[in-house]
């Protein structure tokens, strides 16, 4: 086919997904010109899985992003159903804000945003091959024939990289709800030495709305919490509510009459798939002595009738997942307008990457989202994000952005990946960060917006914010530091069956326990105050302990995080280190001993040799 020139630009970003438009915008909104090419622009921003942002952990991740000058927790606001905070009766470090959302509206106004940032264009074309000289990228040729010259390639291409859809026998070679898949990058990809492997995800049905016996399926309204981004002071008054349900034994038994017919238990199913969102299949015979699974029935968007049933993910026949949802009280009559399917793709192993997600062997290309064997919608963006900015970094000769893991969830994201990998769909999680007090959603913004600053991200309008909200909070914790009236003290003590001897400050009946809320009642006090600033305080003071020993920690590990290893380093030229050590340190090549600790494989004796090592070099 012969080859046209379709122009030259600093970097082409290769799919639009949640990544691909993170990493776009990231490029574009630091002055760098910026191609996104997408199978399809009608899928820019497409939330092909579940109708919601946030979630356990996935929370804190896009209020990062939002605090490093993302888009993610913008879009998300202005197109909410419905808000909840998750774990809200636990510690404030497993909080996690999470939203439905509109998703049509959703992918309209991130389209909107994209075709109206200066820097970007969009363009519609599939690529074929990443043109690498001298290991390094000057251009991405597509499938038609054109060739754009460029610096930087960001691999962005989600469940696209030769996907197919399963659903019981039927097998097609199709993307996300019936988008075509990219059938040409992954010979390029292995042509650059990527190691490739097959990773599956998969998603429930969505049922016609008009179908649905709400009457006897359980209400679970929204809730008045803080919005995802900064930028914002409240949520909306009005929210969509869900519907919580339950499977039975009528429905278990349905599934397992049919495992023959199961793709998952056939071997029509090879790929590995994620553990931490299984399909009914699988929750049913893992848990086989669980009567019933919950379901939650959530509203696809506000101009429609499709409900997403969380909880139903399978790849069953239609006509047995038409039997099986029936079962359910309340969907005893419901029309199934899209069926469940599972879908698998082509990705890559993370380990392949530095931290900067920039590939090893290649400068200048940069993989994000599930290419690298991620899941969710969260953890793209989040990864999206950084290679983008990485990549505007680099073309301005500025030193990279690398989170710590003590710095942001989206660090402990990229160091999961890049040093210990993943032989399975990667999920985001409040026990994967060791940090996590210190990580909270309440204080993204003070670990991460003068980051974003600094890399040229963050706006005037987001830094104003930024500062004015820092000083509120500064002032609310000036004022809970000051000494409470003796008498409301005694008073409000009481209530709670305490005894006060002496007077106290504000902030000392926080420390005992005492709600903020009731405080500033009792006192009348910080009655002005936006509601996220109080919590943050709240917070701040009554973990004011267990943040003290965190923060030991972090400085503890800082220290080995900066103690550099020589990037040219042949780990098997050192005497002592065990095998298993040598074949993994090689293969990651860590950048301190602070990542070296951190390999699977890689022992504490292995790290004691090893500082032997560089001091006797040194």
């Amino acid at each position: 086919m012969k080859t046209f020139s379709e122009g030259t630009c600093d970097a082409v970003v290769i799919g639009a997904g949640h990544a691909g438009c993170e990493a776009a915008l990231a490029l574009a909104r630091t002055g760098r010109s910026v191609v996104l090419l997408t199978l399809n622009p009608d899928s820019i921003g497409f939330m092909p899985c579940n109708p919601s942002v946030g979630g356990t952990a996935k929370g804190h991740l896009v209020r990062e992003i939002d605090a490093l000058g993302g888009e993610m927790g913008v879009c998300a606001d202005k197109c909410a159903l419905q808000y909840r905070m998750l774990n809200e009766g636990k510690g404030a470090a497993v909080q996690s804000l999470r939203a439905q959302v509109d998703k049509n509206k959703y992918h309209t106004e991130m389209k909107r945003v994209l075709e109206n940032t200066e820097h970007l264009r969009i363009v519609q074309g599939e690529a074929e091959k990443i043109l690498v000289r001298n290991g390094e990228v000057f251009g991405v040729k597509t499938t038609y024939g054109g060739v754009f010259s460029c610096k930087k390639v960001i691999v962005a291409t989600g469940v696209y990289l030769n996907a197919n859809t399963v659903t019981g026998e039927v097998v097609q070679k199709s993307g996300p709800s019936g988008f075509a898949p990219a059938t040409k990058l992954t010979k390029s990809l292995l042509q650059l030495g990527f190691s490739v492997r097959r990773f599956k995800t998969g998603t429930p049905a969505r049922l016609d709305g008009r179908t649905v016996d709400a009457s006897v399926l359980q209400i679970q309204p929204g809730e008045r919490t803080y919005p995802f981004s900064f930028l914002n002071s409240s949520v909306p008054e009005e929210q969509k509510h869900c519907l919580l349900g339950w499977t039975n034994q009528k429905t278990h038994e349905i599934i397992l009459n049919n495992l023959d017919r199961a793709p998952l238990y056939n071997g029509g199913i090879t790929s590995t798939g994620p553990r931490y969102c299984p399909s009914i299949e699988t929750k049913v015979v893992r848990f086989s002595d669980k009567e019933r699974h919950q379901i939650f029935l959530e509203p696809e968007g506000a101009d429609t009738n499709e409900v997403y049933v969380q909880g139903l993910s399978t790849s069953l026949p239609h006509d047995v997942q038409k039997e099986m949802y029936r079962t359910v009280r309340g969907l005893e009559r419901c029309e199934i307008v899209r069926y469940a399917y599972a879908i698998e793709y082509d990705c890559i192993d993370p380990l392949d990457l530095l931290p900067t997600l920039e590939y090893k062997k290649v400068k200048g290309l940069y993989t994000a989202g599930q290419i690298n064997g991620t899941s969710g919608y969260e953890e793209a963006a989040a990864q999206g994000l950084m290679a983008g900015l990485n990549a505007s970094l680099s073309l301005r000769k500025l030193p990279p952005l690398i989170l710590r893991r003590d710095e942001g969830y989206i660090g402990v994201l990229i160091d999961d990946l890049v040093t210990k990998g993943t032989d399975e769909p990667y999920r985001m999680m409040t026990s994967r960060a060791e940090f996590r007090l210190s990580l909270r959603q309440d204080n993204a913004d003070l670990r991460l917006t003068e980051k974003g600053r600094a890399c040229g991200l963050v706006t005037d309008e987001r830094y104003e914010k930024f500062l004015e909200r820092k000083a509120l909070r500064e002032e609310t914790l000036r004022i809970l530091e000051g000494r409470a009236d003796k008498a409301t003290a005694d008073m409000v003590a009481a209530k709670h069956g305490m005894t006060l001897t002496q007077g106290v400050k504000y902030a000392d009946l926080i420390r005992r326990g005492i709600p903020l809320s009731e405080i500033c009642e009792a006192f009348g006090i910080l009655g002005e105050m936006p509601r996220d600033v109080l919590l943050s305080a709240e917070t701040e003071i009554g973990y004011e302990g267990y943040l003290k020993r965190n923060l030991e920690e972090i400085e503890r590990a800082k220290k080995a995080e900066e103690k550099p290893l020589p990037s040219d380093l042949d780990y098997n030229t050192v005497t002592g280190l065990r095998l298993e050590a040598r074949e993994k340190l090689n293969r990651v090549k860590p950048l301190n001993f602070g990542q070296a600790s951190r390999i699977s494989g890689v022992s504490p004796a292995d790290i004691a040799v090893l500082m032997v090592y560089v001091s006797m070099k040194k």
